[in-house]
């Protein structure tokens, strides 16, 4: 039968030899060898899905971010993403803009979400509308005029990006089908061929437009 330890002393020194193999273990090795293995294995996963242009970091493949001019109105040369209203509010740290991920949490029927979704619709087809070709409000998609559970989506579908081709190839001087070829270009199915939908990153998408912009692709 064991006998307990009765000395304060030595119980404090066993309590301090646990602590420190647990900290070499739990907070040196483990954290070395996960990301080892991860930027082995995985690196671009491992360091945020970063997106480069002309050798700088310019996202993350996995967040939305948007483009807008400084008044804070959405600069019509670049495809625009999904909208972000009805993220949560910063109302704890109110001394910095503090981007907050989330869902608005209102039922199809509420007022506010309704009057949202028509003001949407209502600029998709007044930005996007071209002379001599106007945009249907029957062919806008919904994830033109809604926000993602998050916010944060950095995809469109091909249906609302080939809906912006005739606007960003005027706001460029470009030809529209070489717009809606390079939309199709950056246009990913399905994964694995059943998986989701296909999609359209639109940071992505913006910097092979730049560089047709500028002829450095």
């Amino acid at each position: 039968m064991n006998t307990p330890v009765r000395n304060p002393v030595r119980r404090l020194w066993a309590a301090l030899r646990a602590l420190l193999v647990l900290t070499l273990i739990c907070g040196v090795l483990y954290p070395l060898a996960v990301t080892g293995a991860a930027q082995a294995l995985m690196p671009g996963r491992a360091n945020g899905s970063e997106v480069t242009d002309e050798g700088r970091a310019v996202g993350s493949s996995l967040i939305g971010q948007r483009y807008d001019l400084p008044g804070g109105a959405p600069d019509l040369k670049w495809f625009q993403p999904r909208p972000s209203e009805g993220l949560g509010t910063n109302s704890r740290n109110t001394r910095y803009a503090l981007l907050v991920s989330g869902a608005s949490n209102l039922s199809g029927d509420n007022a506010e979400l309704i009057q949202r979704v028509t003001a949407a619709k209502a600029a998709v087809v007044r930005d996007n509308s071209v002379p001599g070709h106007p945009v249907d409000p029957a062919r806008v998609p919904a994830d033109a005029v809604t926000s993602s559970g998050s916010g944060l989506d950095p995809d469109i579908s091909p249906e609302y990006a080939q809906l912006q081709v005739r606007r960003v190839a005027a706001r460029n001087h470009l030809d529209a089908g070489r717009v809606a070829r390079l939309v199709e270009r950056h246009t990913d199915g399905r994964l694995l061929g059943f998986i989701g939908e296909p999609r359209v990153n639109v940071l992505e998408l913006n910097i092979a437009l730049r560089q047709l912009v500028t002829g450095t692709n």
